[in-house]
């Protein structure tokens, strides 16, 4: 199954659009799955039902530190160059989408629509596998 099929089937058993991108990266980078349902939770329509941040960039961003933080709680150095990727790809993002915004993605105020869930997941998904490749 491809990432992209991944994580339309976690979303088709009602994960929400962050938890489904991480979720179909999972097993590649020995993530606990429960641990990133949990994680992910808040991250769901637009941060937790506000409509803001498209959640399933938020999941792509979660990966882009993943791959890139250096895991240091007592000196942390990689948090410049994990932002410099997190920017690179919330650009790419809102070139092919329109928006980075949930409410502005679904055309809640204007009825129009510029990318459904389905498209912002393989997206999000889009952008996570070629980052992690890098």
């Amino acid at each position: 199954m491809t990432k992209k099929e991944l994580a339309a089937m976690y979303h088709s058993r009602g994960c929400n659009c962050c938890q489904s991108v991480v979720l179909a990266f999972a097993d590649d980078l020995g993530l606990d799955k429960e641990m990133v349902q949990k994680m992910g939770e808040a991250f769901g329509a637009g941060m937790g039902g506000m409509q803001g941040t498209c959640g399933a960039l938020s999941g792509a961003l979660m990966l882009a530190g993943i791959k890139n933080s250096d895991g240091s709680v007592e000196s942390p150095k990689t948090k410049g160059s994990t932002y410099k990727i997190a920017k690179a790809m919330h650009a790419r993002f809102r070139e092919e989408a329109g928006s980075t915004i949930c409410k502005e993605l679904k055309g809640i105020d204007t009825g129009k629509v510029l990318m459904p869930c389905p498209a912002c997941i393989d997206l999000a998904v889009e952008l996570a596998e070629e980052m992690l490749s890098e």
